[in-house]
């Protein structure tokens, strides 16, 4: 199974009276979501699952990618890393999975996969981290197959 992990990109920050899900992506973000969303077009498989979290910012940044997503409410802020992986149906899916969504818990789970512990690793934004378990008995076959950023994207 491929787990693919995408932070969004830059959004704007928090203000009071702002409802943290109805944050926007920035210009910058915006470019961001495009850049790294063409470079998934081009590598992702084309029956892989797209689960994004229920936000403004998320929806904005996986609309670069130009496929078909599901929102998936256990995606929101502040969402436990196990339940990115559960969502995901990780590692016994047979489609790859591409989840769109937050820091800190993208970069937990990210620790969670490596380590099998928690612990707070940094996501940059809009970057992607991609996990391969060839065998879903086998941990030995588990591997992380690329981490990419926006600023890393051809042009």
């Amino acid at each position: 199974m491929d787990l693919i992990l995408w932070r969004h990109a830059e959004a704007e920050p928090s203000q009071p009276g702002l409802d943290d899900l109805e944050r926007a992506l920035t210009a910058k973000g915006h470019k961001q979501a495009r850049r790294m969303g063409q470079w998934l077009d081009s590598v992702l498989p084309e029956n892989c699952r797209i689960l994004v979290s229920p936000a403004t910012r998320t929806v904005q940044t996986v609309a670069g990618l130009g496929r078909k997503y599901k929102i998936h409410p256990d995606l929101a802020p502040g969402a436990d890393p196990s339940d990115v992986l559960k969502a995901a149906n990780w590692p016994s899916s047979k489609e790859a999975v591409l989840v769109v969504g937050h820091q800190p818990t993208l970069g937990q789970a990210a620790a969670l996969l490596m380590m099998g512990e928690d612990s707070d690793w940094e996501m940059k934004k809009g970057a992607v981290w991609w996990f391969v378990q060839r065998e879903a008995d086998d941990a030995s076959s588990f591997y992380l197959k690329a981490v990419m950023q926006p600023d890393l994207v051809m042009k």
